[in-house]
């Protein structure tokens, strides 16, 4: 069974509550009577996120929190919980941003924890991955996804596969308006799926979906979709145009 392809807008620190109604609302307007196969998500911050998922229920757009804790509850200020977001209506959930691990010192096993709560519950994650330009330009991109990747999971059982995303995405590419090439993501989302059917066996690497993320517009999108190991984008700055996001779902295969 193929697997269903993910259009996944991260916001980012943009928009008020207001604005992401607006969004919403456009975005949904551009898509009335557009039948497509793949998943919609936005990804907006916090304080929007009750307004996004009344603004995009009766849509076929899901909602996704940029973040997540590995506990439930207790005294961790400025956190938020797994059941703080299932409970007013999200979805999905970003861990391990490159944004989170360089800006904010995330760490390989801080995410493991996260990805390991998030599967306790409902939500759908996200998990990102992937090297900065110096360790690409000394050839370490292989053993720095790999080793993310392998961080991720551990612990992680074959039965939660096909609920996993994976997000690679190449931090020199980020905002910078350089993107890897579509030969290029694929190389590196089988190189990740081949590492995932390495702890978790073939058949749960063939479920896991894995996107790319890192300057994706619409004038590449369509192309990096079409790669066989490609099965999604994680979008940035476009998906805080209804316009530009809307024409990215379009070109989703």
């Amino acid at each position: 069974m193929a697997r269903r392809t993910i259009v996944a807008g991260n916001w980012k620190l943009h928009g008020t509550a207001p604005e992401a109604r607006r969004l919403i609302m456009a975005l949904k307007h551009r898509l009335v009577g557009f039948s497509t196969r793949a998943e919609v998500v936005v990804c907006p911050p916090f304080p929007s996120l009750e307004t996004a998922v009344d603004a995009a229920r009766g849509s076929a757009v899901k909602i996704g929190a940029q973040n997540v804790f590995w506990e439930a509850d207790g005294a961790y200020t400025g956190e938020v919980s797994t059941e703080m977001l299932e409970a007013i209506g999200v979805d999905h959930v970003i861990i391990g941003h490159s944004e989170r691990r360089h800006v904010f010192g995330e760490t390989d096993a801080g995410v493991s924890k996260k990805l390991r709560r998030v599967l306790s519950g409902t939500l759908v994650p996200i998990v990102c991955v992937g090297e900065v330009l110096s360790e690409r330009e000394a050839g370490k991109t292989s053993d720095v996804v790999a080793r993310q990747v392998a961080a991720a999971l551990e612990g992680v059982g074959p039965e939660h596969a096909a609920r996993i995303v994976v997000a690679y995405e190449p931090v020199w590419a980020i905002g910078t308006g350089r993107t890897a090439t579509p030969e290029m993501a694929n190389e590196v989302h089988a190189l990740i799926r081949q590492r995932i059917a390495d702890m978790l066996g073939q058949t749960s690497a063939g479920t896991v979906r894995i996107l790319y993320g890192g300057s994706v517009k619409p004038e590449n999108a369509a192309d990096l979709m079409s790669q066989s190991d490609v099965d999604g984008v994680l979008v940035g700055g476009a998906s805080l145009d209804a316009g530009s996001f809307a024409e990215i779902v379009r070109s989703a295969p």
